[in-house]
């Protein structure tokens, strides 16, 4: 499965509904499980992003149909960076010759 890494954002929505964070992010991580998605950690941070998504999937269209999800509850803004692990990139630079 492929690891992403997904940054976010509040939107003024999101933050008015902060009490409730727990419970939204139960039921996003719940909508991505059923979609085949393992998230391995939610955290909030400080600084340019408000929270941090590490997750494992089966494919690219998989993890875009989560964020297009999220991003529909309208609480949050996310950028979704593709991980490679070493393994990953061993294989990748030997293509380059």
């Amino acid at each position: 499965m492929a690891m992403y890494v997904v940054l976010g954002k509040f939107t003024d929505q999101g933050i008015k509904d902060a009490p409730n964070l727990r419970q939204r992010v139960q039921e996003n991580m719940q909508r991505g499980q059923q979609l085949g998605l393992k998230v391995h950690g939610w955290y909030l941070t400080m600084g340019r992003y408000d929270f941090v998504v590490v997750a494992e999937g089966p494919d690219d269209e998989t993890m875009a149909a989560q964020a297009l999800g999220v991003a529909g509850r309208g609480g949050s803004r996310t950028e979704t960076l593709r991980a490679f692990t070493l393994d990953e990139v061993d294989a990748i630079t030997q293509k380059m010759g």
